[in-house]
């Protein structure tokens, strides 16, 4: 079985979408022959080999309204299957230009798309892609949702999908990068003799508006002894920046840019507790939650009624309050960081449901037997 996945992009500031790709590849190594077409950050050509999978990545000219302006991924795409033939091309959405990819591709492959999220923020491309997007959607062999809120909560995959196309794939981590090594446990120790005396909360993510660091940043005016590491970088990073400064709160926010995948689990270690401050149903379900759930940390996040919360579940592995509500995220946070019996709990249950519906095992063999699914019903 050969898979063509369009995922977006691949490069250091990998986002939810980015990671998910990148490990459901790895969940199906040995399983699927797959290659990764994505859009680089330059006018430049470039094939990635991981020894599993292939990278190609098509030149763009940057980023309009979030989408790359990659004009010859569509002959990319082409030449890949005629070089090896797709049994299925896998699109992710949002992204127009894959679904463009995918009109340029001889018609043959079945077609799957996952459903990250709806179109949230560009409000004026959707009003002349939506039509684009229901005739895709009408012609996909199966749509993947990581939660049963992904389907409920849309507002842009229409009704009339049949259930049958309908299939619920919970994104899945590796857990191995996040059990309590020596090394991974003394680096945490580091971490929090850089604040001595202090309680910690860690938040991570790109620097971009749905993230909602800012409302984070605010609500630390409310939350006594206690530093808030924020890590990531974006466009918004110089903002965050003026804002601690603005607010005086230069020794209680810091801002650590970038942190290494291999230094992240020490992080998480560190902390008392973990915030997705997220704003926007833009955020559909926070990989990072499972990453802080899988070492333990109970996590507190907005109530965006949709797979943010299917993951972390309120009073039982964390908190969930009003999005864009600082008063609230304070109020959240510094009732977990004053009740060390509430703050056990919630986290001791994270990890189990990690394990019971999150694994990169499962979210592999699911994928799998969708997979296996469609390419059934096609030769039958």
């Amino acid at each position: 079985m050969r898979v063509l996945h369009l995922g977006r992009f691949y490069n250091s500031n990998f986002g939810g979408l980015e990671r998910y790709v990148s490990l459901l590849i790895e969940a199906l190594k040995g399983k699927v022959e797959c290659d990764n077409l994505v859009a680089n950050d330059s006018w430049d050509a470039e094939v990635i080999d991981l020894g599993y999978y292939q990278v190609h990545k098509a030149p763009s000219a940057g980023l309009l309204a979030g989408v790359a302006l990659a004009p010859t991924m569509p002959l990319w795409a082409r030449r890949l299957h005629r070089r090896h033939p797709y049994d299925i091309v896998h699109l992710h959405f949002p992204d127009p230009l894959a679904h463009l990819v995918w009109y340029c591709i001889p018609r043959g492959p079945k077609l799957v798309i996952s459903w990250h999220s709806d179109v949230v923020r560009q409000a004026r491309m959707l009003a002349w892609y939506r039509p684009f997007v229901d005739h895709i959607v009408s012609r996909a062999d199966a749509i993947i949702g990581a939660t049963p809120t992904h389907f409920s909560s849309s507002t842009q995959l229409g009704a009339c999908i049949d259930e049958s196309r309908k299939h619920v794939v919970p994104y899945g981590i590796d857990l191995r990068p996040y059990e309590p090594t020596p090394d991974t446990l003394r680096k945490a120790a580091e971490i929090r003799a850089r604040y001595p005396g202090k309680r910690l909360v860690f938040a991570v993510g790109r620097h971009v508006y749905y993230k909602g660091f800012e409302y984070l940043i605010r609500a630390m005016c409310d939350i006594p002894d206690t530093v808030c590491i924020i890590g990531g970088s974006g466009p918004l990073s110089g903002m965050y920046a003026q804002l601690v400064a603005q607010l005086g709160l230069e020794s209680r926010v810091d801002l650590v840019g970038r942190i290494d995948d291999a230094d992240l689990p020490a992080y998480y270690y560190a902390s008392d507790l973990y915030c997705l401050p997220s704003i926007e149903k833009s955020e559909a379900f926070g990989i990072v939650q499972l990453e802080a759930m899988a070492c333990g940390k109970p996590v507190v996040c907005s109530q965006l009624d949709n797979g943010v919360n299917y993951v972390n579940l309120h009073e039982v592995t964390g908190l969930a309050v009003p999005p864009k509500d600082p008063a609230a995220l304070a109020q959240a946070i510094n009732r977990l960081l004053g009740d060390d019996a509430l703050r056990e709990r919630l986290g001791a249950a994270a990890l189990p449901r990690v394990r019971e519906f999150f694994s990169m095992d499962k979210m592999g063999r699911s994928t799998l037997e969708v997979y296996q699914r469609v390419l059934e019903v096609g030769s039958g």
